[in-house]
């Protein structure tokens, strides 16, 4: 028996940080980086709080792949004051930032349970509406997804007006990783229906509005299609999960820095090949494995179908290796890390791919993989 419940209420649309002066809480503590404050974006939350005569304290010691030593502050300044409230406001890094606090707060204090509502201000992770977070030990160079039905949030807020002024290059990552969480939550070994539904018009939505979004910010129908897009494709992978394409991503962010989402999407085209395993060379053939319809069809969706299976996957891949050319994302891993050497990559290599066959996301990849074939993906994209 399989099971499929959105439990995170989300506001979105024209001015949906209204939503803001509704809230029934004396007090807030809003989780964000310094980014979001020093460039006057949180006034458009304050604002409102104080509209509604809310107080508030802010956080603001969060960084990208938020370390354990971060959450430990986020979790004592949570529990000073006990705010009824939490709201995560970024990023991947703050939200999940937001929701490592929230658990572990309630951990050390089973009486404290505050509400936790998510804002993100970039369109890509989803994590406004999932169960999963990824914090990291830098000491040991890993990353940790942790994945708990108590982190999901409570509600989502989605007002475009918070990624108007991403740059471009940020949307592009954000937006190939959007791209990502669909196309992996579609062919999971634990997709469903409902999910599949999801991701298809996540994918349906990127494919029309990622390129707009990613050439104007004044654009602002396309930011707000990719920002609703994030939040389906997110949906689909808290219910379906994900596969390999982030088991392998999240070594590549622990160790070298890469952003997740351009890590995402330099392994992407590489892992459909290998799921499907269609590469330049394949004929025809009588039967293929399940994944192969599902790309397929996906195929179709963007507009990419061919004469069969093998054309279209390469039409596919093609499609997606355009895609990173025509937004700026490095192909390989030495573009997108000029200063790193071949032979410190290499080095690597195996203890990456290990960590990516331990990593959850893998488990519900369309093709088991091993480890040779792992560390030969990795030596692909280099």
């Amino acid at each position: 028996m399989k099971d499929f419940h959105i439990n995170t209420e989300i506001f979105f649309g024209e001015n949906a940080l209204d939503r803001l002066t509704q809230l029934q809480f004396k007090s807030v503590l809003i989780i964000t980086d310094p980014f979001v404050v020093n460039s006057g974006m949180a006034t458009l939350l304050t604002a409102r709080l104080e509209r509604a005569r809310i107080e508030y304290e802010l956080f603001t010691d969060v960084v990208p792949d938020p370390p354990v030593d971060k959450v430990i502050s986020g979790v004592a300044a949570a529990l000073s004051k006990k705010h009824p409230c939490i709201i995560g406001v970024g990023g991947g890094s703050a939200i999940d930032t937001a929701k490592a606090v929230r658990k572990f707060a309630t951990q050390m204090d089973e009486t404290y349970k505050p509400y936790l509502i998510a804002i993100p201000t970039t369109s890509g992770t989803g994590s406004e509406v999932t169960c999963f977070a990824v914090i990291s030990n830098p000491a040991e160079g890993r990353k940790y997804p942790l994945a708990e039905e108590e982190l999901l949030p409570d509600e989502a807020i989605l007002d475009e007006v918070l990624v108007k002024s991403v740059p471009a290059s940020v949307t592009a990552d954000t937006g190939m990783d959007v791209m990502t969480h669909a196309i992996e939550a579609y062919v999971s070994t634990n997709n469903n229906e409902f999910s599949g539904a999801l991701a298809e018009k996540a994918v349906e939505i990127s494919g029309q509005f990622l390129i707009r979004s990613y050439s104007s910010n004044e654009d602002t129908h396309a930011r707000r299609k990719m920002h609703i897009a994030s939040c389906l494709a997110g949906l689909a992978f808290n219910s379906a999960s994900l596969g390999l394409n982030h088991g392998m991503a999240h070594q590549l962010g622990a160790r070298f820095h890469i952003p997740h989402g351009r890590a995402n999407a330099i392994l992407l085209p590489f892992i459909i090949e290998f799921n499907s395993g269609i590469g330049l060379t394949n004929r025809s053939q009588k039967d293929y494995p399940p994944c192969v319809r599902k790309y397929c069809n996906l195929a179709r969706i963007l507009g990419v179908s061919n004469m069969n299976e093998v054309t279209t996957i390469r039409a596919l891949i093609s499609y997606l290796h355009f895609l990173n050319a025509e937004m700026g994302i490095p192909s390989k891993v030495s573009d997108a890390c000029p200063n790193l050497s071949k032979e410190d990559y290499e080095a690597a290599i195996d203890a990456m791919a290990d960590a990516a066959l331990r990593d959850g996301c893998t488990a519900t990849n369309p093709r088991i993989p091993i480890k040779n074939e792992v560390m030969d993906m990795y030596r692909k994209i280099w």
